[in-house]
């Protein structure tokens, strides 16, 4: 299995499997994997206790560190020779803000935002997990963090919304949305090679809405 891509991110909700499919592309295809640090955002847990007073600190600190990770991390290597996976694309931070802050306290976050985006590389295929809702709370469940345990499905539900409308149009990227609602890619290896190959297949930049036929018990 070989990537004609250099740069490839996976996205989705809280919960939609981001880490484990990136490790397992990595693994697969000898890249270079990034992983977002958010075990280090020191208001993570207090944005979840107490969501209006500590919004704009979560976002802040969260697009400081990813912009940190991705310019040390691409600025290190060149883009044609060195594949690189992640489990985020910096655009993240957009999206969640949009969703967690008031408009002019966004309104302050976008100016910044897109001083710091302009350094940033983006990636050629944004891989969109996109399980449905049950799935989303038996995979927030199966892992356990204790913060995340009470999260509302309306909070899910937004994220889900804002995801939808920024990733609208390709804006020069290939966007893969992925129902994985029918499939196991932890478990199943026929079901993670297809999920791969689907991602790694060669296409010219839009948006893609695809599906995987779930193979056989």
């Amino acid at each position: 299995m070989k990537s004609p891509y250099a740069y490839i991110a996976i996205e989705g909700n809280i919960g939609a499997g981001k880490t484990t499919l990136a490790t397992a592309l990595a693994q697969q295809l000898g890249g270079d994997l990034m992983l977002e640090q958010f075990q280090e955002n020191p208001f993570l847990e207090k944005f979840y206790a107490d969501p209006e007073r500590f919004a704009l600190s979560v976002e802040l600190a969260f697009v400081s560190d990813r912009y940190r990770q991705l310019r040390e991390r691409l600025g290190a290597r060149n883009l044609f020779r060195q594949l690189l996976i992640a489990d985020y694309s910096f655009v993240k931070s957009l999206i969640f803000a949009k969703a967690n802050l008031p408009a002019e306290e966004f309104k302050l976050f976008q100016t910044m935002f897109k001083l710091m985006d302009a350094q940033i590389a983006k990636p050629e295929v944004v891989a969109i997990l996109n399980p449905n809702p049950e799935k989303i709370r038996r995979q927030i469940k199966k892992r356990g963090r204790s913060y995340e345990k009470d999260l509302p499905q309306a909070y899910l539900d937004k994220i889900n919304e804002h995801y939808e409308r920024h990733y609208r149009y390709a804006r020069g990227s290939r966007i893969l949305w992925i129902d994985t609602s029918e499939i196991d890619f932890v478990s199943n290896p026929i079901e993670a090679e297809k999920l791969m190959r689907l991602i790694l297949e060669p296409r010219i930049p839009g948006v893609y809405h695809l599906t995987i036929t779930p193979s056989q018990k």
